[in-house]
């Protein structure tokens, strides 16, 4: 939370961090062989748990960002959760050993998320929008484990770059396609309400779960109020998507989040026209311009 809220100041823990897990993991995807046929097995497990401390470590670094950064009750908690399975794996040494570090392709897919999602919430931190920091992300994931494919398939460096590059441009179409898998880390829902209107940014008379159809009708509007966190310097458009029963009713677009405000950048968008039958479980997701989900609110219209 210090990380993405503070900004600059912190970003060099991130890509130390990465810079270090890097570099050991690709050492030992060049040497392992012949450490083990010299019998060189004390080096071997240091390393092999100097990059499990590394990964463990950029994990937990970036895990509260996440966290923030996720809706509960939406696809991107998948992503979240494997983050949080593979923190728990490096915290235990015996897990971590019998899951991930006993075969070459679990070991390279554990270097390859934690690369990607710890530069998906660095690059933020330095103006990119989430959406070209998470394709950012992906290529640079995919071709930092060029050692790892060279050694993997006994090519040249040549053949593993070209191969590396193919398998780039493929992760970054599937991340655009999967992007709502990913939580728009860093950005995350500082404040939330649904009101009957707003005065002076703060809103006024608060629906608390749910408002009935006669006080909707003679209020004539409902407002769903957001404030947003995003790092210093970020500059994000982002919109409201008003649903009925998981059906998009509306549409709003918004001014765009300007990042570093200690209490979030606040924005509201106001809905003036209902359907004949409002009733029913009524929600606003607070989308990027690009279709990743910072997060909702939700509340219910009764008879």
């Amino acid at each position: 939370m210090l990380v993405f809220r503070r900004g600059l100041p912190h970003l060099g823990w991130i890509v130390g961090y990465l810079i270090l897990l890097w570099l050991l993991a690709a050492m030992l995807a060049q040497f392992r062989e012949v450490f083990e046929a010299r019998g060189w097995r004390l080096p071997l497990r240091g390393a092999d748990y100097a990059v499990q401390s590394l990964l463990h470590a950029v994990l937990l670094f970036i895990l509260p960002a996440y966290y923030a950064s996720t809706t509960l009750a939406s696809p991107n908690i998948i992503f979240f959760l494997v983050l949080c399975a593979l923190a728990t794996l490096a915290t235990f040494d015996p897990w971590f050993s019998a899951l991930v570090q006993l075969r070459p392709w679990t070991r390279h897919l554990a270097l390859l998320v934690t690369v990607f999602a710890a530069l998906n919430v660095a690059l933020p931190l330095v103006r990119v929008p989430p959406f070209g920091a998470m394709i950012t992300s992906a290529v640079v994931a995919v071709l930092a484990l060029t050692p790892m494919l060279r050694r993997a398939g006994s090519i040249g460096w040549w053949q593993a770059v070209r191969l590396a590059l193919a398998a780039a441009v493929v992760a970054a179409f599937m991340v655009v396609l999967g992007r709502g898998f990913i939580p728009p880390a860093p950005l995350a829902l500082a404040g939330t309400a649904v009101a009957r209107s707003i005065a002076e940014w703060e809103p006024v008379d608060r629906v608390v779960g749910s408002v009935g159809v006669g006080e909707l009708r003679r209020w004539g509007s409902l407002v769903a109020y957001t404030a947003i966190y995003a790092p210093a310097g970020l500059r994000q458009p982002i919109e409201h998507v008003w649903r009925l029963d998981g059906r998009a009713i509306t549409v709003v677009r918004l001014s765009v989040v300007r990042g570093g405000r200690p209490g979030g950048f606040r924005t509201y968008s106001q809905k003036t026209s209902f359907p004949p039958d409002p009733v029913g479980h009524w929600s606003v997701d607070v989308m990027t311009s690009s279709g990743q989900l910072i997060g909702r609110l939700s509340f219910q219209v009764r008879p």
